[in-house]
């Protein structure tokens, strides 16, 4: 029996963490199918190994969110990326600015002997 070592990004990634980069990359798959392209196309198109490729359609953790850009890149979906985190919809970092805010606002002081 072949024991495969986990990283240790597996060993603390939550369940629902492994399970959307696992989506992400049968999605991966699933659109290059679509496109008709082979393994060989989509690693001379994203620049990377037959090996590190097909990590990425397993959803592969370990593999860098860079490599993933590019194979979106390659798939013809790197706009997508711009909408990860856009700070406009973020609700916790907007409610937390909200919190912050003072209380009362004073006019900045004027130096002394200014009239």
């Amino acid at each position: 029996m072949i024991y495969l070592k986990m990283s240790k990004i597996e060993e603390i990634m939550p369940a629902n963490l492994k399970r959307a980069i696992k989506k992400l990359g049968h999605d991966i798959n699933t659109a290059r199918r679509r496109r008709k392209l082979t393994v060989a196309m989509m690693t001379q198109r994203a620049g990377i190994s037959k090996p590190t490729y097909l990590r990425v359609e397993k959803g592969d953790p370990n593999v860098s969110f860079g490599i993933y850009c590019m194979v979106l890149f390659a798939l013809g979906e790197a706009d997508r990326i711009n909408d990860l985190l856009d700070i406009s919809r973020d609700e916790t970092g907007l409610l937390l600015d909200e919190a912050r805010l003072p209380k009362r606002v004073h006019p900045p002081k004027q130096p002394s002997g200014a009239l």
